[in-house]
């Protein structure tokens, strides 16, 4: 994400970078001893490959997903809670992350999430369902600590690089995630198994590991992770600070409904399981150039409410094509949901521009995104047992577009110019 000159950006806020809320004041989240130093070549492709990993397991599962389930005899309410795990495991990580960082490390920590990664993407193919569930808590979970503290890596090690270092994250997050949708299908076809096409990403977390652990085993931080010596506010009781968070649990449940259903959407209108996996790796791959330029444009405008309102209508557009005629124009349907889904780096421009200073954007980030994605972890649940319940896809449909209605409303409201 480019560097903004006015205000620090969303990624450099992360509340998990600067300092947590105790009983009434607040202390460093990271010690500067646990945060690598300005980085060089083999650290910044240590963090492109972790980011490479944060996607894949959790998009190759979704474009495979009525195989595996029809082979293990499982049932649409079976798939619908393992999509519901990314977004809960992300919400419990925002917990869970900045104490493990301060007791281990943040190098370690990511690490260590690294070799989880590797292994439960193999004990994930090991067995029936119950293997298949346990195994995507513990990848997910993996996944949810490098989220987390990946950012703080690159705010800390890369401080004159930040844009250049962000971009490269978010750009091979993103190419990630669209590789493990485009070619789990082709891997499944080629071996004739779903269970090696999906253990085959284990090599790429394994990858990660084998750079990641050279590149930050001799650092030690001399940057000062920023915190706020005084007592914190709490935003609980701010109508501006739920509508945030709303914002953000909505276009985070849209965005793992996508994620986790899509292909099986496209295959319920008849399109066979490569091509209804591609469209959902070009989905995800428009997400690469919109967010790496969306959030500099965003700042420039005093208002944000027309940016929420257009990422939305260009949503509602790609959900009205799959229920109505969904194999009429596919790619049309897909760039516009894939655009869409971008309201992402647009809810952290938000939670950086409605505050007015360091302290309440750490406190907001972290109300929003630990409260966001734990309400949005019902909605890829839902969505499958809708389908479970009536038999078709039209009802999980338009309930989406009812969350991407309301997720406008919420956008309209905190995209009007103010503070906290």
């Amino acid at each position: 994400m480019a560097d903004q000159d006015a205000t620090q950006s969303p990624v450099d806020q992360h509340p998990h970078a600067l300092s947590i809320e105790n009983a009434g004041a607040a202390e460093p989240v990271f010690p500067a001893r646990h945060v690598a130093m300005a980085g060089g070549g083999l650290l910044l492709a240590g963090v492109a490959l972790a980011a490479a990993n944060m996607r894949p397991a959790v998009t190759s599962l979704a474009s495979v997903l009525g195989e595996v389930r029809d082979s293990l005899g499982a049932s649409t309410t079976w798939a619908s809670v393992v999509t519901s795990v990314p977004t809960l495991c992300f919400g419990l990580a925002g917990i869970g992350a900045p104490l493990l960082a301060r007791r281990m490390g943040i190098n370690k920590v990511i690490g260590v999430s690294l070799a989880v990664l590797t292994i439960a993407m193999l004990l994930r193919v090991s067995d029936g369902p119950w293997a298949v569930l346990g195994g995507t808590v513990l990848v997910c979970a993996a996944i949810a600590m490098c989220n987390v503290l990946i950012p703080v890596v690159v705010k800390e090690s890369f401080p004159t690089r930040v844009g250049m270092a962000t971009a490269l994250y978010t750009t091979a997050m993103a190419a990630g995630g669209a590789t493990g949708s485009a070619l789990t299908p082709y891997l499944n076809s080629a071996t004739g198994s779903w269970r090696l096409s999906l253990a085959t990403w284990a090599v790429v977390a394994l990858a990660a590991l084998c750079v990641w652990v050279p590149a930050t085993a001799r650092r030690s931080s001399t940057h000062q992770v920023a915190a706020s010596t005084g007592p914190r506010r709490s935003l609980m009781r701010s109508p501006l600070a739920w509508v945030i968070t709303g914002y953000f649990a909505m276009q985070s449940l849209v965005a793992y409904v996508v994620m986790g259903w899509m292909p099986e959407v496209f295959k319920g209108a008849g399109m066979d399981a490569t091509s209804a996996g591609m469209l959902l790796g070009l989905l995800l791959l428009v997400g690469v150039p919109v967010n790496m330029i969306l959030p500099p444009l965003v700042t420039k405008t005093r208002s944000q409410s027309s940016w929420a309102i257009g990422l939305a209508v260009l949503n509602l557009i790609g959900m009205l094509g799959l229920l109505l005629a969904p194999l009429s124009m596919p790619v049309v349907w897909a760039l516009a949901i894939g655009t869409g889904i971008c309201a992402f780096p647009l809810a952290l421009v938000l939670i950086s521009l409605r505050t007015a200073n360091a302290a309440d954007t750490a406190v907001l980030s972290a109300m929003s995104q630990s409260l966001g994605y734990l309400i949005a972890s019902f909605g890829p649940f839902v969505f499958g047992v809708l389908h479970d319940s009536t038999g078709d896809w039209s009802a999980s449909l338009i309930a989406t577009m009812l969350i991407v209605a309301v997720q406008a409303v919420f956008g309209v409201i905190a995209g009007r110019p103010r503070t906290i």
